[in-house]
């Protein structure tokens, strides 16, 4: 065990929209430190998103983060022998970094031409209540509804 809590990092907001939200995209975004790289494809997106929804392109990308992120999850845990998925109400730090996480994983598997276009598109569908992030949130609502029965279990 630790010995004291690790200290909370602070990332600096982004440049164009000062947001800290965006900042932590983007680093999620990055593959090999390029973060300047990890910058144009999340601008390239949102560019994108506006051209074909007509509206706020960071509004968009605020409400399908709103839209993919779970409000309860399951756990394991080990009781006599058996191992059992407990749902557990989800933090709201990591709702956000799991909503964040599976719209960039489900975007990198979509087809498409450039990542900016396939980000685009996953959040587009996350916005509308679609699309594989989305149905991502669903499967595990539905998996800690199905074990309801072992909430007792408390973590």
């Amino acid at each position: 065990m630790r010995k004291k809590k690790a200290p909370k990092r602070y990332v600096q907001p982004d440049p164009k929209f000062n947001d800290v939200l965006v900042t932590q995209f983007v680093n999620r975004i990055m593959w090999e430190g390029k973060k300047s790289v990890a910058y144009s494809i999340f601008y390239g997106a949102l560019d994108l998103v506006h051209d074909r929804t007509k509206e706020d392109a960071l509004e968009t990308w605020r409400k399908a983060i709103a839209n993919v992120s779970p409000s309860v999850e399951v756990k394991s845990k080990r009781i006599g022998g058996a191992n059992f998925q407990i749902p557990v109400e989800v933090r709201s730090d990591r709702k956000q970094a799991m909503a964040m996480k599976w719209i960039i994983q489900y975007s990198r598997d979509r087809n498409g031409k450039s990542m900016a276009d396939k980000l685009a598109a996953e959040i587009i569908a996350a916005a509308k209540g679609e699309g594989a992030a989305f149905k991502k949130k669903e499967d595990t609502h539905r998996m800690a509804e199905a074990n309801k029965a072992f909430a007792h279990f408390k973590f």
